[in-house]
């Protein structure tokens, strides 16, 4: 599958090597970048090849010699050249982002998503253009790997920024149904629901004043596979972004009629209730969550909350124990250990836990321009 957006060849400003130069070398990159800008491609990759083979060092001709395979499809190669641009720290963001774009369309999906994670680790770097074509790719391999929420984290500032584009209405519709696919492989029959679900997605994503049509297209969605499984979830969950908590929870109850093991909607429900104070419910439906998924780090956060709001901090350090072992990135889950520790008077642990706490805050709001939490979309938009 081609990328989203064309990527033409990005340019990217690298500092000048102080360094004399041989005559021949000079030659050979002045004609490279007139070929480039001239679009005389083929003959852009023969001098480029040649100057970084005259200068193994020459970051300019790895970048754009990379560049320029990449959007002939040539991914091995282009694979190749970016791989030079990690000896320089200070470019090794966009290489990452287009060693996973490279891996994706060879197929190696582990690999390229081990890559957009670094590209995330090293600051998201890159231009516009890129960033775009990187991250909604990091976004269908996030939905493959199971994590929907932080998915549709990654599309919904893509789907504010460039409105209603047919692929992020089906990559929103994918993660929206928690479906492990990637676009060109889900079974067809499946299309219409993805569909619908995607435009729902898509209309809550851009704005508080399209929540009306984001209904619409969900309570299309509903009457017409209603009794499928994630259908009344997914409505629980734009329910409860648009604010309308009584709807959301008798959505996730529906769900569970439907899946009575649907641990997210487990999880939301005790969620509500623990919001509420009913801890005796929320405590059933978060020990049930946990007995369906022992993995599953949400539930034993939340079921550690409810032990901390009940005073059992033995059981509430346990449970949050083990969320930590789960999503040791989890700021929320360092936050909760470190009250429980300061309230069983473990002075030190607490405040390991407060200082991961802090630091993983401050990382997450670096982190966090070029994807936009959902609740800042809407609250931007409403200005």
């Amino acid at each position: 599958m081609r990328p989203l957006f064309s990527v033409l060849v990005i340019c990217f400003s690298l500092a000048a090597s102080a360094a004399t130069v041989p005559d021949h070398f000079e030659t050979i990159a002045k004609q490279a970048e007139t070929a480039r800008t001239q679009e005389r491609v083929p003959d852009a990759i023969r001098l480029y090849r040649e100057g970084t083979k005259l200068r193994p060092s020459w970051e300019d001709g790895w970048w754009y010699l990379g560049s320029l395979l990449y959007d002939q499809d040539r991914f091995p190669e282009a694979t190749a050249a970016f791989q030079h641009l990690f000896v320089n720290t200070s470019h090794r963001g966009p290489a990452y982002a287009f060693l996973g774009l490279c891996n994706f369309e060879t197929g190696k999906y582990n690999d390229a998503l081990a890559q957009f994670r670094a590209w995330a680790g090293a600051g998201w770097a890159g231009t516009r253009e890129l960033r775009d074509v990187a991250e909604y790719h990091f976004a269908l391999l996030l939905t493959r790997d199971g994590r929907f929420v932080e998915s549709l984290y990654l599309i919904a500032p893509l789907a504010q920024r460039l409105g209603e584009n047919p692929e992020l209405v089906e990559a929103m519709g994918l993660a929206s149904l928690r479906m492990s696919y990637l676009p060109e492989n889900y079974p067809p029959e499946q299309r219409e629901r993805i569909w619908l679900a995607g435009k729902a997605a898509l209309y809550a994503a851009q704005s508080p004043k399209d929540f009306e049509r984001a209904d619409e297209y969900a309570a299309r969605l509903e009457s017409r596979y209603g009794t499928q499984p994630e259908i009344h979830y997914f409505r629980g969950t734009l329910y409860g972004f648009e604010g309308n908590r009584t709807e959301a929870e008798r959505e996730y109850r529906e769900e569970l009629k439907i899946s009575p093991d649907h641990v997210p909607a487990l999880v939301a429900l005790a969620g509500s209730d623990l919001e509420k104070d009913d801890r005796a419910e929320a405590s059933a439906l978060a020990q049930r969550a946990v007995a369906v998924d022992s993995n599953d780090a949400e539930a034993h956060h939340l079921l550690g909350r409810i032990f901390l709001a009940n005073a059992d901090l033995h059981a509430a350090a346990a449970e949050l124990e083990k969320a930590k072992q789960l999503a040791p990135g989890n700021p929320l889950i360092r936050s909760h250990l470190a009250m429980v520790y300061s309230k069983l008077g473990r002075t030190q642990e607490a405040k390991a836990e407060s200082d991961a706490f802090l630091a993983l805050k401050n990382k997450e709001e670096v982190m966090e321009s070029p994807r936009e939490k959902l609740d800042e979309i809407n609250r931007e938009s409403a200005h």
